[in-house]
Formats: structure tokens, sequence, C-alpha cells
């Protein structure tokens, strides 16, 4: 019988994943080198390869920082991973869970609240909020903190700084840190300006690019080894690597990461229409096809309509009941790059424009410099040519923690 959090996921997505046995050991960051996909083998997610971090629990208090995206394949089903581990006898004693919930309904930036899980009686603490951070408090009945949550592969997706934070209060607790590594469906390419340490905020902490390319599996080593948790403490980190993966290789989540990232569509074009959260312009929250469509109400910005409305993730969205006019990206083709060309021409027909860019822009860019970049004239050409001495940089330390091939 299928569990209740199972109602959670898009039926129509499928994923590229099942178990098998397996033949590769975790390694440290200084010893690993890239996992051989076997050809034409299927996926496995790090999840699935029980066998490499079942006996690490054994006899443990362990906590669990998760949502709905953790999910495991089974027998032609979806198991969550706490229902999972419960079965196998595990000694689970707190769930923590990052932005959107436990069971990733609450929309964006809004309060999520701690709580009991009504089907376990487990404790759940947010993690987002006032108390961003695990603290002593919270990690006193945990030996082991495990993470198992579906990334999306952009600097501003909040589940990787609640990682971050989960990992430095481990490391300050002396709590071993497990990470069961998943795809990232940008994992394929990097682009965009790397932060900036002015600009660090809980939408970007690490001095990445927005599209970064890495594994949560692979942040999470270099973000221990490159001396990045407070203090430059660094945390007992295991990495459960996938099986079977490039980061050539598709992939389509099983269940939609947050309220606003309904389809694929939306999941690859997220990086790119992110950065209008940093203006006046709508992305479409308050409608069925948010980050397919960006519009703002004025007849010049374009043809296509869209009202924003309030709705269950989305409430009191940007334009609420306002006919916004402007793109529709649903048919578009998915981009291998940032693109700006966007946010350029949207700049270019707002008036006035001295309002069109908020302070959150620049948290989002993780600089001021696109900001002035785009006022000035820049075009998209000259603006990534700019990226271009950092991105090879960053290239490199990104090759430096690699589980897997990067061609």
């Amino acid at each position: 019988m299928k569990h209740p959090y199972l109602l959670l996921i898009l039926c129509s997505f499928s994923l590229l994943a099942c178990a098998q046995p397996s033949r590769n050991k975790a390694k440290t960051a200084q010893e690993q080198t890239a996992l051989q996909p076997v050809k034409d083998a299927p996926l496995v997610l790090g999840a699935t390869r029980t066998d490499r971090y079942l006996p690490a629990l054994e006899g443990k208090r362990v906590g669990l920082l998760i949502n709905h995206t953790s999910l495991l394949p089974q027998e032609g089903e979806y198991v969550h991973l706490l229902d999972f581990l419960l079965s196998k006898g595990v000694n689970v004693t707190t769930i923590f869970t990052p932005e959107h919930g436990f069971r990733g309904t609450a929309d964006a930036g809004e309060k999520v609240n701690s709580g009991t899980d009504a089907q376990t009686g487990l404790p759940i603490v947010s993690l987002y909020g006032s108390n961003k951070k695990p603290t002593a408090e919270q990690l006193k009945n945990i030996d082991v903190l495990l993470f198992d949550i579906q990334d999306v592969g952009a600097r501003f997706y909040t589940y990787i700084s609640s990682m971050h934070y989960a990992m430095e209060a481990s490391a300050e607790n002396d709590k071993k840190f497990i990470v069961l590594d998943r795809p990232n469906p940008h994992g394929h390419y990097v682009d965009g300006p790397v932060l900036e340490p002015a600009f660090r905020s809980f939408v970007g902490m690490h001095p990445i690019p927005v599209i970064h390319g890495l594994t949560v599996g692979e942040l999470a080593q270099m973000i221990n080894e490159e001396g990045w948790l407070a203090g430059g403490k660094k945390v007992a980190l295991e990495v459960v690597p996938m099986d079977n993966y490039t980061h050539s290789t598709p992939y389509t989540l099983p269940v939609k990461p947050s309220p606003n990232l309904p389809n694929q569509q939306a999941i690859m074009l997220y990086p790119s229409l992110c950065f209008f959260e940093g203006t006046p312009v709508s992305v479409g929250r308050g409608t069925s096809f948010p980050f397919q469509v960006a519009g703002y109400p004025a007849e010049r910005f374009g043809s296509f309509t869209f009202t924003p409305v309030s709705t269950p993730g989305a409430k009191s969205p940007k334009h609420e009941n306002q006919t916004c006019y402007g793109i529709d990206l649903r048919e578009a083709a998915a981009p291998n790059q940032l693109e700006l060309a966007y946010l350029i021409d949207f700049y270019k027909t707002y008036e006035p424009k001295d309002d069109f860019f908020i302070p959150f822009f620049n948290l989002l860019a993780g600089t001021d410099e696109l900001k002035k970049q785009i006022i000035a004239g820049a075009t998209e050409e000259e603006i990534r040519e700019s990226w271009a001495p950092e991105l090879e940089d960053y290239k490199l330390l990104r090759k430096k923690y690699a589980l897997y091939p990067l061609e």
C-alpha cells in the first residue's frame, strides 16, 4: 500500500533510477577519482545504495535533514526515506526540515514552524526562519545527521544553505554528517558570476557561480575541504555517491522540489528567471506555470498575458489579480547557459529605470557588478565575457571535488 507521503508525487514525472549492487567505495576529497559509469546500466541514487550507509546507522541515534523529495524507488513505487529507515529499525530521533517544510508545500519565504510528524510522532525542527542552524540542544540526542534532499543546482536555491548550516552545527558538536547524493539537473555546465563575500546571504553562501554544476555530495566535500564552515572547522563527512551517473546524465525529478517548480521546464528555466525576483517583474507565481513566464502589468512588455492569484504555495503573489504582459517560455528549448536576454530586455522596457532593481537582486547575483553592467548598457556577450576568468578558476576547483565524470 502506498504511503501518504507519495500523494505529493507528480505521477507524470519519471525517475531514471533503480537499485543495483554497489561496486564503488566512497573516497575522501583528497583521494577521490570520478566514479566511472557502467555503459547502459541504470542510474542508482545514493539513497538506494543502502548497503553503503545502513551499517553506519546501526546502534546510532539518527537525525534526518529531509523533505518530500527524500524518496527511494522500490519495486515500482517510491518509499520515503523516513519510512524506509524506520522499517529497518533505525533509531530516528529528530527530523530537520528546510525551506518549504517537511512536505514541501510552504511558499517561498513563508515561516515554517517546528512541530510533530503526524505519521510517526517524531519531532520536526524547522531550519528556515530564525532557526537556520541546528542548536546544540537540538543535536543532543543525535549521533549522526543524514542529509537527503533533491537540489536543483542553482546557488540561490536554499536547500544547500541548510546543508551548510547543518554541516557546521555537526562539526561544532562532534556529529557525523552523511550525504546521500542525488543528481543535479543542471550538472552538465557552470555559468554566472561567482559570489563575492560582501553579498553572502542565505540565498548565496559560497564563492561559487549561480549554476555551480555540483551534486550536493560534491558541494558538501568542497565546503568541508575548502574551509568554508565557520572557523574553518571540518565535519566528519561521508558522501554516499550514486552509481552510473555522469554530469551529462539526463535526469527528470520525480516530484516537484518546491511549490513553484512544478515541472522540468520550470526547473531548467529557474536559474535564469530567478533574477526577476529582485525586480518588479512577475515570474508567474500564482499561476499554473510559475518560472515558465515573465511579465509586468503594462502592455508594452509583450502580447502574452497571465493574471497571478493567491494559491497554496503562492500566497499574495507579485501583481496579484492584475493582468501581466510578457513572454511565454513554456515551449522554449531548455537553456544550456544562464540566459540574460530576458532580464536585459525587460530592463530596457521598464520605466522608471531607477525602480527596476531592488536590493535583493544583488544577493541573488552574488555581486553588484551585474546590475551595474545592465544599467550601463552592456550586452549579454560582454557580461558573459567578464565572468570568464573566475569561471575558469572555479572549473579547476570543481574538478578537484568531482565524484563523477564531468564530460
